[in-house]
């Protein structure tokens, strides 16, 4: 019996990990869904194209502060 209860315990936690990896993916679903859709948007191009290529206008000139401020 006492083994019979531990194994349930084991059971329930293992479904609430695996409750929470589903809810993760499920947001992880989301984002991409949404990121697909606006794919084509002309603003989330550019501001790809800024942020993770680090691509400008030309003769437009970026400053960083080195300060962190």
């Amino acid at each position: 019996m006492i083994g019979l209860q531990s194994r349930i315990e084991e059971a329930e936690q293992a479904t609430a990990q695996l409750s929470a990896a589903v809810e993760n993916k499920a947001l992880t679903n989301k984002e991409l869904a949404y990121a697909i859709e606006h794919s084509s948007d002309p603003e989330t191009i550019e501001r790809v194209a800024r942020d993770k290529l680090g691509l400008v206008y030309p003769g437009e000139q970026i400053f960083y502060d080195v300060n962190g401020n």
